[in-house]
Parts: structure tokens; C-alpha cells; sequence
């Protein structure tokens, strides 16, 4: 039995999002089964537990810094905010996305309370309300028997209950689990597949986990993986879905080929411009978010023309092109059995848009980080499941997703891929093991050749210092430029290019062959040439290799192997 938090307070907050993920885990195949609107490509269950898995992690991220600080455990606001920045930056898919808005609206309300440290019912039925409003004005083209339909309803039963939170939980769940076994009668694609809506199982399971977390016990979800008629799940056939393709679609015909998603950082006139915009190229438009950063789901033949919209909105950033499977109904592609696994595949997480182009010329499939915003454990699966492979080298690339990517790797080891993870710590590392990547090689053989040149590449990067801190070198000021190597501050200097030859000269005294230089885009212009000449007359039969990084976190990363 979970432990009860009985006021909506932070605690509250952090063990609903925990609860969640959970009960998201244990039905994630279940719903990933009966999703066949509006696109019949079996991912929502998946979608909505990496949304959640971000959601959990912003959370866990303020107590963690709270805790670290020596204060108080965070307030509601401040949970709340985390909660709904997880959501929004990790959303995935059509429903995720709509699922982050949800609880941005409920954050909305949550967090106009202040500081005070907690809630009653009368603010969760508010909140609830807000969820289902917004979530409903973020999609362009709002559809009945969705996910949209069952918050409205949880909303509607919410506002009308009595009692604690426990009882307006207990009624917006009992509200979503009815609406949810009436959508097939709203929505023909799913009565001709036989199944209720997958995003709308999904909030109820989500709902549910709101009232564990004021009870201590879970409500029971519907049979199943909540087909409308209690069928089993082997018999949501794709024939089925395929009957009501022309149903699924608005134009009567195959949808839009690709699926497109990117964060957008931009003002509200410039995104009302941009809804205008996609609206015209496609289908499944949902638009969430606020304040300058919004996250943009949308479905069009010309992925190109989509990212580019955003581009003239603002600045877009962790663009996703999904290309539907040919069997998906919204393709029209007639059930095609997959194409059989690669043998092996590498799959790195890399830190800017330059570096995830350098890795995936060498075959890598690519997981973009930002600083700030590491990937969570299912979106490393994700990548695995991306990679479609056999066998999977796993590069983390970074000190402290050393858990996430283990997590990861077991995960996939579940689902019948050999994984092997190799502790890389920098995105040099990577690099340097991927140029040794042998695919012909026995696996083993392979895994050891790449262990070793990670493992014989020194690694440092060239950062800006945000605040006075104590540090191996002594203490650093705010703006000061500082060169860590392997993990640790070595040198502090106040200009950029004299602390990176600090950095090299101190790294090529243990010896090298070759340096990696990784550039960011806010390092100096001159930087390479300096560097490299500086190696070149002092360094003898010493090589450098110099790649753009693009947007790393970093002004420079620097490998010597």
C-alpha cells in the first residue's frame, strides 16, 4: 500500500506522478494495443509513459535540490510547475502531448495559490476543470470519443462532488471511467475495431492513480486493456483498424505520411500564426504549452514544411520525424509484416544537433540531450526499439546517466535485444568508440574494442561558470571560464581560448596521438585554428580532428586519445 498524503501538497504531487508511471508501466501494452485513432501506429500507451517518466523526473529533480539545499520540502507551486515543464518538454505522440497540457492546466490552477503549501478540494475541482478546458482548446480540431471527451467528463463529475480530495478524485475517476466506455459510440473508428479510445484508458489509468494517492488504494480499471466489450486483446486486429482507415482520416483517404513534434520557444502571436500554418499542411494538430515555450504536434505529408513553419515562429528545437509504418492505417499500406531486425546497431546519447549528425553518418541512432534536460530511461528504449536491432552497443555519453542508461539496458534485455553498455562519460568517448565500431566483429569482440577506446580517451570540456562555487582549482566566480577535466575543475581563467590551451596543454603532458576538438556555437570564432596550430608546433606527430557541435551546453569539448 502507497503511502497516503491526505492534503494536495507537494507530497501529493510527487506520488501521484510516481503512481502513475507505475500503473502506466503495467498497461503500457495494453493501450499501446487498442490504439487505432488517429493513427493506428501502437504507441500511445508507450507515448504517455515517457510523458509521465518526465513529469516524475522534474519532480523528483525539485525535492532533490531542495533536499541538497538543506531546505524544506518544495511547495505545491513549485511542484506543480515541475510537473507540468516534464510533461511539456518530454510529451510524445498525439496523446502525451495533450496528457502535458492537461497538467499544465491543473498546474495553472494549483500554482496561483502561492506559497502556501497546500490545497483542497475545491482548488483540485477547479483544477480538473482548467485540465479539460485547455487541453481542449490546445487541439485545432477537437474530436468526441477521445481522450478530450474523458476529461471533460472527469471535470464535469469533479464539479459536482463533495467531500475531501479523496472523494473529488474518487468522482473524476468514476466520471472518466464511464465517458471512456461510451466513446466507441462517438467515435466509428473504434466501434468497427471494437475498442474504447487508447488515450482515454490512459487518463483513466492516470485518474486512478490520483485516487491511490489520497486513499491508499487503487480503484479497479476497467477488464482488460479496456476494450468496450471486454474482447481479449489478441483479437484488435489490424484488418479491423484497416476497415476504418477512410473513418480515421479527415479527408476519406490515407493521412499524412509523417509525424512531426519539436519544442518551440516563441511569442503568442507568432504561435497563433504558426496553428494557421500547420492546420494547413496537415491533420492531428495539438499546440501546447505557454509563456514563450510551447510544444507542437502535428501530422503532414511534408515534414520539411513543418519544421521550417516553426523555424519562421521562433526557434525550434528537439525535432521529431516519425515516418509512419507502412502498415499503419493512416498510411494505407495493407499490413505488411515488418522488415526483419539488423544484426547490430549503436545507439549514443549526444548533446547538439552537430554531434547527433556526426554519430548518425556513422550509423548511430541518435538521442539528443540538452543541458538541463537529459533523457529519461524510456526514451533510451525507445531509441533501442528505433535502432530495430538484434544486438545494441548503448552509449550514455555523460557521468550521470550512468543509472538511466543501465535502467534502460535492462529494459530492452527484456524485450529479447542483447545490450551491452559501455560507461561512456563525454560525447568524446563516443566518438572515439564508435570509430572502432566493427558490426562484422563477434559481439563481444566488438563491445571490448570500443570499451577500450572510450576508456583510453581523455575528456574535458570548456564551460562558463553560473555562480561562485568551491572547486578543485580553487573558487570560481560567476562568469568565470572554467576547464574540467575528466569531471573535475583544473583550470579557472577569465578568457576562453587561454583557458582551452590551458585545458589541451595540461591533457597532452600525460601524452596523445590525437585531440578532439567539439565546438559549441557561442565558442569563438578563432578557437580551432588556435588550437590546432598551438598543437601542431608544440606537439609532435600529434593529430587534431575538429567537429561543429551545434547547441552541446558546452563552448568546447575536448577529447585526447
Amino acid at each position: 500500500m502507497a503511502q497516503v498524503p491526505q492534503p494536495l501538497d507537494a507530497l501529493a504531487v510527487r506520488t501521484w506522478c510516481g503512481l502513475a508511471l507505475q500503473a502506466l508501466g503495467r498497461a503500457r501494452e495494453e493501450i499501446d494495443a487498442i490504439n487505432v485513432y488517429p493513427v493506428a501506429d501502437g504507441d500511445t500507451g508507450t507515448n504517455l509513459y515517457l510523458t509521465v517518466e518526465s513529469a516524475a523526473a522534474a519532480v523528483e529533480a525539485v525535492f532533490a535540490g531542495y533536499e541538497a539545499g538543506g531546505d524544506q520540502r518544495p511547495t505545491l507551486a513549485d511542484a506543480v510547475r515541475a510537473m507540468a515543464h516534464g510533461a511539456l518538454i518530454g510529451a510524445r505522440g498525439n496523446s502525451g502531448t495533450i496528457l502535458a497540457q492537461l497538467l499544465r492546466g491543473m498546474a495553472q490552477v494549483l500554482a496561483a495559490e502561492g506559497e502556501t503549501p497546500h490545497s483542497g478540494a475545491r482548488e483540485l475541482r477547479l483544477a480538473l476543470r482548467q485540465a479539460a478546458d485547455s487541453a481542449r482548446a490546445a487541439v485545432e480540431h477537437p474530436v468526441e470519443g477521445t481522450v478530450l471527451s474523458v476529461a471533460s467528463a472527469a471535470a464535469d463529475a469533479a464539479g459536482g462532488a463533495e467531500g475531501d480530495c479523496s472523494g473529488v478524485a474518487r468522482a473524476a475517476y468514476e466520471g472518466a471511467r464511464v465517458a471512456l466506455e461510451a466513446t466507441p459510440g462517438q467515435l466509428a473508428v473504434l466501434e468497427q475495431a471494437g475498442v474504447v479510445d487508447a488515450g482515454g484508458r490512459g487518463l483513466v489509468t492516470v485518474l486512478a492513480a490520483l485516487v491511490e494517492t489520497f486513499t491508499g488504494e487503487a480503484p479497479r480499471v476497467p477488464d482488460g486493456p479496456g476494450r468496450a466489450l471486454h474482447a481479449r486483446v489478441d483479437d484488435v486486429t489490424r484488418p479491423a483498424a484497416q476497415e476504418c482507415a477512410d473513418t480515421a482520416a479527415d479527408g476519406g483517404g490515407p493521412g499524412p505520411a509523417y509525424e512531426v513534434i519539436y519544442l518551440l520557444e516563441a511569442g503568442d502571436e507568432a504561435v497563433a500564426r504558426l496553428r494557421e500554418r500547420l492546420d494547413a499542411l496537415g491533420d492531428s494538430l495539438v499546440v501546447v504549452g505557454g509563456d514563450g515555450l510551447w510544444n507542437v504536434h502535428v501530422h503532414v505529408d511534408d515534414a520539411g514544411a513543418a519544421v521550417e513553419a516553426g523555424v519562421e515562429a521562433g526557434r525550434p528545437y528537439r525535432i521529431r520525424i516519425t515516418h509512419f509504418a507502412a502498415g499503419d492505417v493512416h498510411t494505407g499500406g495493407g499490413g505488411r509484416p515488418a522488415p526483419e531486425p539488423i544484426q547490430r546497431a549503436v545507439v549514443a546519447v549526444v548533446p547538439g544537433e552537430g554531434l547527433a549528425g556526426l554519430y548518425q553518418e556513422a550509423g548511430a541512432t541518435t538521442v539528443l540531450a540538452r543541458a538541463g534536460e537529459p533523457p529519461a530511461s524510456g526514451e533510451l528504449v525507445e531509441a533501442v526499439r528505433r535502432a530495430h536491432a538484434r544486438e545494441v552497443v548503448l552509449l550514455p555519453n555523460d557521468a550521470d546517466l550512468r543509472h538511466t542508461a543501465a535502467a534502460a539496458a535492462e529494459q530492452a534485455r527484456t524485450e529479447g535485444v542483447r545490450v551491452a553498455l559501455i560507461p561512456t562519460r563525454s560525447a568524446v568517448q563516443g566518438i572515439a568508440a564508435l570509430a572502432v565500431h566493427e558490426p562484422e566483429r563477434r559481439f563481444d569482440e566488438d563491445v571490448v574494442a570500443m570499451t577500450s577506446a572510450a576508456g583510453a580517451t581523455r575528456y574535458a570540456e570548456v564551460v562558463i561558470a553560473e555562480r561562485q562555487s568551491w572547486t578543485m582549482a580553487g573558487i570560481c566566480q560567476a562568469g568565470d571560464v572554467l576547464g574540467l577535466i575528466d569531471g573535475d575543475v583544473a583550470v579557472i581563467g577569465s578568457d576562453v581560448t587561454e583557458t582551452a590551451e590551458a585545458v589541451v596543454d595540461r591533457m597532452l603532458a600525460a601524452g596523445g596521438e590525437m585531440v578532439t576538438l567539439v565546438l559549441g556555437d557561442e565558442a569563438p570564432e578563432p578557437i580551432a585554428a588556435h588550437l590546432e596550430a598551438r598543437v601542431r608546433e608544440s606537439y609532435l606527430a600529434v593529430d587534431t580532428v575538429i567537429y561543429r557541435g551545434g547547441r552541446q551546453g558546452s563552448l568546447l569539448l575536448i577529447g585526447v586519445e
